[in-house]
C-alpha cells in the first residue's frame, strides 16, 4: 500500500508538515507496512515556505530585513534544486507581514523587506524565483520591494515618496532604470485570490480594513493605488501591467508592483504541487490524503483540496479528505473524515488537532 499526503495547513492549530506526519502516525498505528511519500502544501500564503522545506533537497536560509514598520525582522526564504535551476521560495509574510506589526498601520506599512529579501535570494545565487504573498501587512502596491530592487518613485518636485500607501498619494515619477534584472528562470508570485488592484473588489476596499484601515483611509487608500497605476501606464506604458487583471490586487497590490517588475502571477497551490513534483509523487500511488481547516463551499474554487483532487483524478488515484470542519458536499472522495465530528466539537478538534489528525489516518486506514 502506498499513499501520498498532501495536505494545506490546518490554520493556527497545525502545520502542513506536522498535519502529514499526524495523519501518517495513524495510518501507521493500523498498518505499519504503509509506504507513505509526504508532500506538504501550501497555497501561495503564509506557511508556503515550511511547507516547500520539506521538499527533497530543500535548503533553508534567513537574513535580517526591514519589517513591514521598518523594525528589523529575521526572515527565512527556502532553495530548492527544480529542473535544472536554483529555485528560491519567498513568503512575504516573513518580512512584510501583518503579524510582525504592531499595532497595525495600515497607511504606512511597506513592503521593503521584502525586496530585501529577494536581493539576498539573489545574491546567494537563486535562478528562480517564486514569490508568496499572503498575509501582507501593506497596502502599497509592492512599491518598497520594488525601491529596494531600485525602482525609484517620486513626488512632483522629485522628492523621494514616504514608504507605503501614504506616499503613494504623491506619486507623480516612476523610475525604472535602476531596478536589478530579472532571474535568469523568472519570477512567479504565487497568490490565491483574484482581487483586480482598485475599485470595490480591490486591495483597499476588501483588505484595507483587516490591516487597520478606517472607513475613511480605504477610500485615500484606493485612490492611491489608482494614481500609482496611473502614473505608471502613462511614463512607463511597455511595461504596465494591467491593474484589472485578477490577483493584481494580491497583498495590497504588491502582486501588480512585481508584474511592473516583469514577474508572472500564477495560482499558488498549482505552481506548489509544480513545485514539490506532486505529479511524480502520485505515480504508482494507491490513495493520497488531502486537507485543510475547514472544507466548504470555496474550497472548490482553487484552493489546495482542489487542486491535489483534480491532479489525482489525472493520474487516476483515489483522494480522501480530512478537515478540520466539513461544511459542503464530499462525493467526490473516496473517504471524508470532520476532526469536529470526531473531536465532538469544533472546540475540542481545534484544542488538540494533531490528535484528532491521527485518529483520522487511523480511521482512513480502516476503510475498506
Amino acid at each position: 500500500m502506498r499513499i501520498v499526503l498532501a495536505p494545506d495547513s490546518f490554520k493556527g492549530t497545525a502545520s502542513a508538515e506536522d498535519a502529514a506526519a499526524a495523519l501518517a502516525a495513524g495510518w501507521r498505528s493500523v498498518d505499519p507496512t504503509v509506504d507513505v511519500v509526504v508532500r506538504a502544501m501550501a497555497d501561495g500564503g503564509e506557511g508556503t515556505i515550511d511547507a516547500l522545506a520539506a521538499a527533497p533537497g530543500a535548503a533553508r536560509h534567513a537574513t535580517e530585513v526591514s519589517g513591514p514598520d521598518g523594525r528589523p525582522v529575521t526572515a527565512a526564504w527556502v532553495t530548492l534544486p527544480e529542473g535544472g535551476l536554483t529555485t528560491a521560495v519567498i513568503e512575504l509574510a516573513q518580512s512584510s507581514g501583518i503579524t510582525l506589526m504592531d499595532p497595525l498601520a495600515a497607511l504606512d506599512a511597506h513592503t521593503l523587506g521584502l525586496g530585501q529579501v529577494v536581493l539576498a535570494a539573489l545574491e546567494d545565487g537563486a535562478q528562480r524565483l517564486l514569490i508568496a504573498v499572503g498575509g501582507s501587512a501593506s497596502t502599497d502596491g509592492g512599491t518598497g520591494a520594488l525601491r529596494a530592487l531600485g525602482a525609484q518613485f517620486s513626488d512632483v518636485e522629485g522628492a523621494p515618496l514616504p514608504l507605503g500607501a501614504r506616499g503613494l498619494e504623491s506619486v507623480a515619477r516612476v523610475s525604472l532604470d535602476g531596478l536589478v534584472p530579472l532571474p535568469t528562470g523568472g519570477v512567479t508570485v504565487l497568490t490565491d485570490v483574484t482581487n483586480p488592484l482598485t475599485g470595490p473588489s480591490g486591495a483597499a476596499a476588501v483588505y484595507g480594513p483587516q490591516k487597520g484601515a478606517s472607513p475613511e483611509d480605504v477610500p485615500r487608500m484606493d485612490a492611491a493605488l489608482a494614481r500609482l497605476a496611473h502614473v505608471v501606464t502613462s511614463q512607463v506604458p511597455d511595461r504596465a501591467p494591467d491593474p484589472t487583471a485578477p490577483g493584481a490586487g494580491a497583498a495590497g497590490g504588491t502582486a501588480y508592483g512585481l508584474a511592473l517588475w516583469g514577474a508572472t502571477l500564477a495560482h499558488g497551490a498549482s505552481a506548489v504541487a509544480d513545485a514539490i513534483d506532486l505529479d511524480g509523487a502520485l505515480a504508482g500511488a494507491d490513495l493520497v490524503i488531502t486537507g485543510e481547516g475547514r472544507y466548504d463551499g470555496q474550497s472548490g474554487q482553487g484552493k489546495v483540496v482542489s487542486e491535489v483532487a483534480r491532479r489525482a483524478g489525472a493520474a487516476g488515484v483515489p483522494v480522501a479528505l480530512v478537515a478540520g470542519a466539513i461544511d459542503a458536499p464530499t462525493d467526490g472522495f473516496a473517504g471524508a473524515v470532520s476532526l469536529t465530528d470526531l473531536a465532538g466539537s469544533g472546540e475540542a478538534a481545534m484544542a488538540s488537532t494533531l490528535e484528532w489528525l491521527r485518529a483520522a489516518g487511523s480511521q482512513l486506514a480502516h476503510r475498506p
